[in-house]
This record gives structure tokens, C-alpha cells and sequence, in this order.
């Protein structure tokens, strides 16, 4: 556990129906990134959260649920440790509100204030979401069914390969992404998307490094950062923008995105599997 021995990763979880705001554990982004990505290195983006098992109650005592956005910058001091949140959502359940504006004011109050920056909550009634994210997929090239040879499990930026000679802007994706949470080595599934403007990327030479983060032991979060850090040093684009959608665990799901991009363009889509 190291330095993370005072979360509850892997701890049997103890549920509360009272708001309880100090059940939110930070962790400290320069921490969690280990060194995988050099500390002057810019660049854009944010972690965005979707919580589905949001609920509380309304002034008449009757309960209330919805799906919740998060969106914290990237450059926050701090990370909100992913079981911490579920806990912390979940203790909500017996309060009441008079509105879902109150409890976005309530939310982003505390994971501001615990996270170190201002940031920004949208909260769906079922049918709202239903309707504002569909699953589908961008209009891109997945690369799954390349046939390629692997042999390769822990992540190496000398796998990636590119012509110099082709520019070329397009948006690649693959489901195979899979990483482990460095705390608990629980597997975390996801898919990651490429979307890049520069010299032609190796398709072949992208699944296999995509493939490579198998048994690497990360935080969503730094895995995104690496995966743009190494295309970014390694291809040189003008332009990149990675994000990955991991799948859910305790009713959460995150999607980090990291940008040369101020304000990269994002799209309102859910993956199949979340």
C-alpha cells in the first residue's frame, strides 16, 4: 500500500447514510505520478467522473436519484481517490435538498475545496441522460482487428512507430486498453482514443503499445498522461489529444483526457461498456 496505506483501497468498506464531507481522501497528482511524466511537460485536459448511483432526498422525505458529471482540471493540486468518493457520495442518501441545484452547490463545495481547484458538476435525471449520451463510438478508425504478433506486457515507448514522411490527421481507438490499480493490482478496463494531427502513426505499432500497459501497475489518470507523454516525444504531432473511458467500479467511471489543446474537443458519448 506505501504511501496510500491511509485510504480504503482494499480495506473492507464501512457504508454511511449520513453527509459526512471528511470521508473524501486527496491524493497529491505529483505523488501519484511516480515520475512518469517529467514535471515541466504542459498539457491540457481533465478528469472527467459519472457517478450513477446518485441519490438523496427531496424536502418531503421521498428519495431522489440521478447520474452525475464531474470534471476536475487536470492541473488540481489534487486527486479525489476513487472509493473515497463512492463512500462519500453514498452518504448522502438520507439528506434532503430542495433541488438538484443545492446538491451540485453541496458537491462542489467539498470536492473543490478537497481537490484544490474550482470545478464544474452536472446532475441528469435518468431520462436527461439517456437522451444527452448515447452510446455510440466517434467517427475514427478502431484498430482491434489488426493482426499483430504481442509479446510485449509492460509499457515501452520504443514500440511506437510513425512516417515521417505522411502528414495526416485522424482519430484512432482501441478497447484493449487494461491496466492495475498500483494499490489493490485490481484490473481496470478501458478504451483509449488518439486523435492527432502530424506524421502518420503505425497502426499495428499503436496496438501493440496500447497492449503493452496489460500488467502495468497506474492510476487511470498517470496511464493517460504516459500514453500522451510517450506518443507526444515520440511522433512530435502538431496537434494530440488522448482520452480513455475506463469502465465503471463501485457505480464510478472515469474519463481523463490529456490535450496539447486548451479546450479539446470532447464528445458527449458513453463507450458500450460503461
Amino acid at each position: 500500500m506505501g504511501e496510500y496505506h491511509n485510504t480504503q483501497l482494499g480495506k473492507e468498506t464501512q457504508y454511511q447514510n449520513q453527509y459526512d464531507p471528511k470521508l473524501l481522501f486527496p491524493i497529491e497528482r505529483a505523488s501519484a505520478r511516480s515520475g512518469e511524466v517529467p514535471k515541466a511537460f504542459e498539457f491540457f485536459g481533465n478528469d472527467a467522473w459519472t457517478a450513477y448511483e446518485l441519490s438523496w432526498l427531496n424536502l418531503s422525505g421521498k428519495p431522489v436519484v440521478a447520474v452525475a458529471r464531474f470534471k476536475f482540471p487536470c492541473n488540481s493540486k489534487y486527486v479525489i481517490e476513487s472509493k473515497s468518493f463512492k463512500l462519500y457520495l453514498n452518504s448522502l442518501i438520507q439528506s434532503k435538498f430542495a433541488s438538484k441545484f443545492d446538491v451540485i452547490d453541496r458537491l462542489a463545495s467539498d470536492l473543490s475545496r478537497c481537490c484544490g481547484e474550482a470545478i464544474t458538476i452536472d446532475i441528469y435525471d435518468l431520462k436527461e441522460y439517456e437522451e444527452a449520451f448515447k452510446i455510440r463510438e466517434p467517427a475514427g478508425t478502431c484498430i482491434d482487428s489488426l493482426d499483430i504478433e504481442v509479446t510485449q506486457y509492460e509499457p515501452s515507448k520504443s514500440l511506437i512507430e510513425f512516417d515521417s514522411t505522411r502528414q495526416i490527421s485522424e482519430l484512432l481507438y482501441s478497447h484493449l486498453l487494461k491496466t492495475n490499480c498500483p494499490v489493490t493490482n485490481q484490473p481496470d478496463w478501458a478504451s483509449v482514443y488518439i486523435d492527432y494531427s502530424g506524421p502518420k502513426i503505425s497502426m499495428d505499432s499503436l496496438l501493440k503499445y496500447i497492449i503493452s500497459y496489460r500488467l502495468h501497475q497506474d492510476f487511470h489518470e498517470v496511464c493517460v498522461e504516459k500514453i500522451f507523454y510517450d506518443l507526444y516525444t515520440v511522433v512530435n504531432p502538431s496537434k494530440l489529444t488522448v482520452f480513455a473511458k475506463y469502465t465503471r467500479r463501485g457505480g464510478l467511471d472515469i474519463s481523463p483526457c490529456r490535450s496539447t489543446e486548451l479546450e479539446p474537443e470532447l464528445r458527449k458519448m458513453r463507450q458500450v461498456r460503461q
